[in-house]
């Protein structure tokens, strides 16, 4: 499984990168030409829902899935506005994408 990662925080993505991958998922650079199976995106980017949005008209039939590491109810409807599928708790995105994988 392809995930295509936006997040900016260094720490947050490497931990990512490496229990992605460590499940046996593929991290996409985001300068990827490749179609990704899902997206995932940091709600603490610099302009979160625009990026989301741009990520919705370039993949239409991703699931895109956006994390912080705190709730925030007018965040997470925000990104559901501009195109995202699914919210987490960033403690719980691991556990979200790798149980999409194909066993």
């Amino acid at each position: 499984m392809k995930v295509l990662m936006w997040c900016d925080n260094l720490a947050t993505r490497r931990d990512l990168e490496a229990a992605w991958m460590a499940a046996g998922l593929t991290v996409l650079k985001k300068n990827t030409t490749e179609v990704p199976d899902c997206i995932v995106i940091d709600m603490a980017v610099r302009n979160p829902c625009v990026r989301i949005a741009e990520l919705r008209a370039a993949h239409p039939q991703v699931d895109i899935i956006a994390f912080a590491s705190k709730f925030d109810a007018e965040a997470f409807a925000a990104a559901q506005e501009a195109g995202a599928t699914e919210m987490a708790a960033q403690n719980s995105i691991v556990e979200r994408v790798t149980r999409r994988a194909p066993k």
